[in-house]
């Protein structure tokens, strides 16, 4: 129904690809009642509608939670402007704040909607590991003070792998709709980051999938950690799996971690 609609209205289809610090935001969607923060799509919407002269809606591929982060959000919008998509972005982005930016925006055809066409997307959870919790990272990673066993993350990971049911990797949802999703891969690493401190070690968690649920990224996240910790068995995954209870799986970590990375189309 979307690309019908953008086709009779003979609107040129924008594709955006955004980063953004999450921290001072409600999230991605624009909400009535945010207590006090502003969304990252009310600004996008507010900003480019006011430069263009027209009203603007942002699509965006997925709807980030408050104080998750982006490098690789994908958006589109469609207006009648003759602007080129060259100077649009110059623009744009000397009206955003320092905490939102357009890292490309090129003219797309009326089919691509952000949402709808995307494939997969990556998700990416880092983790600083250090006796003192860093200062100049503290608002983009979790904190732990022991090392990880990412080896036995690995290998929880590996069942976490395929289409599997999802239901108790997940806030309850009580509409009734699928929790089966395929996640493609998960790779767990770790940098050097020493830019900010010497010794820091950061292990990250990427997480690449079709679709996720609500807290999915999040929760598996924290399960992982606690097969790092050595408070659970990789093999407990299968377990965690098969009970579709949350309650079994790991804590809900917090979202400063967390980075939208990419998604493919």
């Amino acid at each position: 129904m979307h690309n019908k609609t953008a086709k009779s209205n003979n609107k040129r289809n924008l594709r955006l690809i955004l980063e953004y610090d999450g921290s001072g935001y409600a999230g991605w969607q624009r909400l009535n009642n945010t207590k006090g923060k502003r969304s990252i799509q009310s600004v996008l919407e507010d900003c480019i509608s006011g430069y263009l002269g027209e009203d603007i809606n942002v699509i965006g591929s997925g709807r980030t939670d408050a104080g998750v982060h982006a490098l690789g959000q994908v958006a589109n919008f469609y207006c009648t402007s003759g602007i080129s998509a060259e100077d649009m972005k110059k623009e744009i982005n000397t009206l955003l704040p320092e905490d939102i930016k357009v890292i490309d925006l090129i003219e797309t055809d009326g089919e691509f909607h952000s949402r709808y066409s995307a494939k997969a997307k990556t998700y990416e959870y880092r983790i600083s590991v250090s006796d003192v919790k860093p200062v100049f990272t503290r608002k983009y990673t979790l904190h732990v003070t022991e090392s990880l066993d990412t080896d036995s993350m690995e290998k929880a990971a590996a069942y976490l792998t395929g289409t599997l049911d999802f239901k108790a990797f997940s806030t309850d949802r009580k509409d009734g709709k699928s929790t089966v999703r395929t996640i493609k891969n998960i790779k767990i690493y770790k940098v050097e980051n020493a830019r900010y401190k010497k010794n820091l070690e950061e292990v990250r968690i990427a997480i690449t999938g079709d679709g996720f649920l609500y807290n999915m990224v999040r929760i598996i996240t924290g399960t992982l950690i606690e097969v790092g910790q050595g408070k659970r068995k990789p093999e407990d995954v299968l377990n965690i799996l098969k009970g579709k209870d949350r309650q079994l799986a790991g804590k809900t970590v917090n979202p400063e971690g967390l980075f939208l990375l990419e998604v493919r189309y």
